[in-house]
């Protein structure tokens, strides 16, 4: 049934009493405060609600939704206090239940919830157990919320959290779903008030990460309180006085059988499936029990044949403590019992346990983690695997029955295990690295000669970065395990990389440790005033560069260096410790080098805002925005990489060009660093002044885009939710793409969820969204796409959608696949110029899953970007691409209408999703609007003629011929000698032409200003902007007091001027009024020109087919040759030593 869609508003998730709301796992979690609240005063309690806790994967999102609903969660008089870190938010919860206890206490009770990630709850241990054995207040209560995260996905342990929990002797509370994390979340606050324990509430990220339409009245959900449980004398409750040993004995003896009690009475733990002769009781606690049901679903077996054939299945909600009478009137008669369980055998271990005094007739055999025989059945590493569970409860089926469709499934699944391993891997492959313009970039540097430790969060990315950072600890323990290493190694000194958050958390007491330990070690703290790996939210507290200044130096730190990109900023009002010395970020190398002699401890404040922070707040209004971008002028480019080795910034782009691989900014992404421009290279330009421009107006838009006709949609099939995938890159809006079907499917009235799966993908890394629309919700089970069950793969990211995890989702004659045919680069690219995209690889793997007809190629970034001026605009392009080929299930209106809820740029992101749908109706109308692709030679003649038209400009027609002659002596000699091939010709025209266009002063004047230089840049560019030019001519430039290196300068468009008039002046290269000649590099390049010549003419005369491909590795060797003075300088020496070893290698051969 639809919604009014009218009606519906973001803040239903918080203010409607009843009906079904959409929202997420973590907005729920605030949901849940709420109903609380409301079931309190309903039963005539004032009550208030303490929330602390420290952010972390999955639970990143927490403190952000709880600062959202500020106004109404105050009003319900419940308190968000984020903590400084996990152990002493413990700490306060535990202090929220002491409120009635001491007088004058102005609520009947406080309900609390602590929150962290997996390694949060380890670090709490201590505090917990305290609080735990002291128990709760009789309207108060403690949830224990714990982000587990068994895949690793975005910790570096593997978390799971009910070993600790039941260490600790608390119950614990598993939801499998957003419905069940405001079901579950009251119950827990009931239990733990019932029997005065804190209660373990196991969140994984397939709940708090998924968004979902669910029911939000707490009335639906009756609250019974057991009669089969005799209370002790005085309760279960907080006290004081209350001896330890009575806390004990409280413990032991009555509170986790009275948490039994409570769970039994409210059914907690389900019977999913009850068969009356079973042969196969199945026992799945939280989320697994889901993966049964879809694994039995997908093996043809429903819950009535189930029954029928003998198999039973219980959701257990609460895998501590498993109630001992429950387990064994659910097994009862059963031959043979399934555990599925994440990690750790605890459920498992516990049914055992109550069966193992059965008598033998009684006792059904218990496997899980390993079969009957040891061998494993299902794998205890990583999370649990949906095809390790179907096979797992089919090899114990097919026991008792068999059916086609349960051989037929298992054959599908193993045909795609063994395509997997059938294929290569990709030479690219999309991991997490550091965004455009990050501080990190620059600040985990080293000097030659030195290594550091990583540390957590951002920082932790380095340790994969070729940047001699080595190992990391937990979260405040950096500089520790230096404390270990030193006296047993001979390095005298390392760094160690420390965050801020991680600084404001418990870092300081790392620091404070190696002080004491008189080690040797410069703590590098990065200042860039965000938790950046979480999301950007604020520290905990106050802290600024200059107060970190003092605090170290209180600690005993005598050595401290302020570094910024901005060091001219601080003022007289900010008062540093008395020994601090200020630096700009480019004199880091000498910094580190001036630390590393120093004895003990010193610190280094790299002071640079988070970039993804300054682009939120640019957009906020609460930080200037620089007037000012680069560009790249793409025929001066030499395609160095040496703007990437400056700046690590992943916006510098590579493009290919008639000359080859050069660089071009990714105006979009670009936060406005500006540290690529250090690179030594005159083909870096800024626009001050404009804005960036659309191909289209309001005035240019055609007709048809106005006049699109909607396709015939999807139909939803009863039990069959239609499922998509989405692929893409973290950062760039794929999680709303799959929030704005599950809001239009919400809209609809339809069943809906959707879960996006990053970890720390976020930070440019792969992000997968698992999207499935059903009539009803309880159509869903499992939410994230099992194997060959996706009706869409969206590939907004080409390589993410060809990733064996997407890949796996596909099959033949089902799935649909629409692919962005764009090159995204990968952090690789910043390490490996000439790191080689392997498009060609990814569309053979694509095709071969899905089949040629069902998969289809379309240039989204591109079209996208050029029609609205910004790359963000591609996910939608492609959402509206894929409605109008009928592939998406809800209507245009409904997704028009969840972008209008959704708040965020609505009209252009309508535009951009109209655009995505015309292009599937006539790609040629918007292709007419959209920047047409680099035009490359499509053959050798091509090639030959450009570059001889090239030359010609360069110098002249004589220069020219001189070129041609050369080449069709190669031709010549190669077509008969080697009939039938041209890549020596090929290779000869690109490098002598390379090494003969020498980009001196004349050529770069002339690039500038007799090219298309003015309408590249008005392609990109709108607005009467100016132009400034970063360069190093040699006779006006100083030097670098610390390389050696020229400094470049800036220069107004006055420079233009003078640049015509030195293109002018062309017909003196070469001779002696050549001023410009008579420097090194301009001769190295002229002599380069006669070595080729010479070395090339040395090897036509034995060319043969068996060496020919030797002749064209020689002939190529220029192509490495690239840059500008010390950059190709140090190229050309490299390139010499494999002309050698080369012509060495031919010589032996010929």
């Amino acid at each position: 049934m639809s919604t009014n869609s009218a009606e519906i508003k973001l803040d239903d998730k918080y203010t409607l009493q009843n009906g079904r709301i959409y929202l997420t796992g973590s907005q729920a979690l605030v949901r849940l405060t709420l109903l609380q609240a409301e079931r309190d005063i309903s039963s005539g309690l004032n009550t208030g609600c303490l929330v602390s806790g420290y952010r972390g994967s999955p639970m990143h999102n927490v403190d952000r939704e709880f600062w959202s609903a500020g106004k109404l969660i105050r009003e319900k008089n419940i308190h968000f206090q984020p903590a400084v870190n996990e152990d002493l938010a413990a700490t306060a919860v535990w202090g929220s239940q002491q409120a009635q206890l001491h007088g004058g206490s102005a609520y009947d009770g406080v309900y609390a919830m602590w929150y962290g990630k997996g390694p949060g709850l380890d670090r709490s241990v201590d505090a917990i157990r305290h609080a735990n054995l002291a128990g709760t207040s009789r309207y108060g209560g403690v949830l224990a919320a714990v982000g587990d995260d068994p895949a690793m996905m975005s910790t570096d342990t593997p978390a799971v959290s009910e070993p600790t929990f039941a260490d600790l002797m608390m119950p614990v509370l598993y939801p499998g779903n957003v419905q069940e994390i405001l079901d579950y979340g009251q119950l827990g606050w009931a239990m733990s008030r019932y029997c005065g324990s804190w209660v373990g509430f196991k969140i994984v990220s397939d709940s708090v990460d998924t968004a979902a339409s669910v029911n939000a009245d707490y009335k639906r959900l009756k609250i019974i309180e057991p009669v089969d449980f005799k209370m002790p004398a005085g309760g279960l409750n907080i006290r004081i006085p209350d001896p330890w040993r009575e806390q004990e004995s409280r413990q032991t003896t009555y509170k986790l059988d009275a948490a039994c009690a409570f769970a039994r009475a409210n059914k907690i733990n389900q019977i999913i499936i009850s068969s009356e002769r079973p042969q196969l009781a199945i026992v799945a606690s939280g989320k697994a029990a889901l993966d049964c049901q879809q694994s039995l679903l997908e093996l043809g077996i429903n819950s009535q044949l189930a029954a029928k054939i003998g198999i039973s299945l219980i959701k257990i909600g609460m895998p501590h403590p498993l109630d001992p009478n429950e387990i064994r009137n659910f097994v009862r008669n059963s031959e043979k019992v399934l555990v599925v369980e994440d990690k750790r055998r605890i459920v498992e271990s516990q049914i055992k346990d109550t069966l193992y005094n059965l008598p033998e007739k009684e006792r059904p055999t218990v496997i899980g983690r390993n079969n009957i025989d040891g061998s494993i059945l299902i794998s205890g590493v990583g999370e649990l695997n949906p095809n390790e569970i179907t096979q797992a409860i089919a090899s114990q089926i097919s026991l008792f029955y068999k059916s086609e469709e349960m051989s037929a499934r298992l054959s599908f699944i193993e045909s795609k295990q063994k395509s997997q391993k059938r294929r290569n891997e990709l030479s690219v492959v999309r991991t997490t690295t550091f965004c455009s313009g990050c501080p990190h970039n620059s600040s985990t540097k080293l000097p030659e000669g030195s290594r550091a430790h990583g540390g957590v969060g951002c920082h932790f990315m380095a340790v994969n970065m070729d940047r001699r950072t080595t190992n990391h600890t937990h979260m405040g323990g950096e500089g520790a395990t230096w404390i270990g290493q030193e006296p047993f190694v001979q390095t005298d000194h390392i760094f160690q990389n420390l965050g801020d958050g991680t600084y404001y958390h418990s870092g300081l007491l790392g620091i404070r440790a190696c002080v004491a330990a008189k080690s040797n070690i410069t703590f590098k703290i990065l200042f860039n005033d965000a938790v950046a790996m979480t999301g950007g939210q604020p520290h905990d507290g106050p802290l600024t560069p200059a107060l970190i200044s003092r605090q170290v130096y209180a600690e005993g730190v005598k050595v401290i260096t302020v570094v910024s990109d901005e060091p001219d900023k601080y003022n007289k009002s900010e008062i540093f410790a008395p020994v601090v010395t200020f630096e700009h970020r480019k004199s880091l190398d000498r910094v580190q080098r001036s630390h590393r002699k120093t004895e003990g401890v010193s610190v280094i404040i790299y002071d640079q805002t988070c970039a993804a922070e300054k682009r939120r707040r640019r957009k906020r209004g609460t930080m200037p925005d620089p007037s000012q971008r680069l560009f790249i002028n793409e025929t001066v480019c030499e395609g160095c990489g040496d703007c990437t080795e400056k700046s690590s910034c992943i916006s510098i782009l590579p493009i290919k060009t008639e000359f080859g691989l050069k660089r071009s900014i990714d105006q979009s992404s670009c936060n406005k660093d500006f540290s690529c421009s250090d690179g030594f290279c005159p083909s870096f330009v800024s626009v001050i002044g404009s804005t960036l421009r659309k191909t289209t107006d309001e005035k240019l838009k055609p007709k048809a885009l106005i006049e699109v006709q909607d396709p015939l949609l999807p139909k939803l099939k009863t039990d069959s939710p239609y499922k998509i995938l989405v692929t893409g890159i973290g950062g760039t809006g794929v999680a709303t793409i799959g929030a704005l079907l599950t809001m239009a499917a919400h809209i609809e009235g339809l069943g809906c969820a959707g879960v996006d799966q990053f970890g720390m993908a976020q930070k440019g890394g792969p992000v997968t969204s698992h999207i499935q629309i059903a009539k009803s919700s309880n159509d869903i089970k499992a939410v994230r796409l099992t194997t060959g069950s996706a009706n869409l793969l969206l590939a907004c990211d080409k390589l993410v959608g060809s990733s064996e995890l997407a890949l796996a989702t596909v099959k033949k004659g089902i799935t649909r696949v629409i692919v962005n045919s764009h090159e995204a680069i990968t952090g690789q690219f910043t390490r490996d110029p000439e790191l080689d995209f392997p498009s060609e690889k990814i569309a053979e793997r694509l095709i071969e899953e899905s089949g040629k007809d069902n998969t289809e190629f379309v240039d989204a970034t591109r079209i996208a970007t050029s029609l609205m001026g910004d790359s963000i605009a591609t996910n939608l392009f492609m959402l509206g691409y894929a409605y109008q080929k009928g592939l998406i299930p809800v209507s245009a209106n409904s997704l028009e209408r969840a972008i209008e809820i959704n708040g965020i740029a609505i009209e252009f992101n309508k535009e951009v999703f109209t655009w995505g749908r015309l292009a599937a109706t006539d790609k040629s109308i918007v292709e007419k609007y959209s920047r047409p692709r680099n035009n490359i030679s499509e053959n050798i003649d091509q090639l030959i003629n450009k570059r001889t038209l090239e030359l010609s400009a360069y110098q002249n027609s004589q220069y020219a011929n001189s070129y041609i002659k050369l080449v069709d002596k190669v031709r010549e000699i190669e077509s008969e000698r080697v009939p039938g091939e041209h890549a020596l010709t090929e290779a000869v025209a690109r490098c002598a032409f390379k090494l003969m266009a020498y980009k001196d002063e004349y050529e770069v004047a002339r690039l500038y200003t007799h090219t298309d230089f003015k309408s590249r840049l008005n392609e990109v560019f709108d607005g009467n902007y100016k132009l400034q030019f970063h360069l190093a001519p040699p006779f006006l430039n100083k030097r670098d007091k610390d390389t050696g290196l020229l400094i470049k300068r800036s220069f107004g468009p006055w420079i233009l001027k003078a640049m015509i008039i030195l293109r002018w002046l062309k017909f003196l290269r070469g001779t002696k009024f050549d001023i410009f000649g008579y420097t090194k590099e301009r001769q190295q390049e002229r002599q380069l020109i006669k070595n080729y010549r010479g070395y090339i003419n040395a090897i036509l005369p034995k060319l043969t087919p068996y060496n020919h491909k030797l002749a064209v590795e020689i002939a190529t060797i220029p192509d490495s040759i690239r840059g500008f003075g010390h950059v190709k300088s140090h190229n050309i020496k490299n390139a010499q030593q494999q002309e050698t070893k080369l012509m060495k290698t031919w010589n032996e051969l010929c």
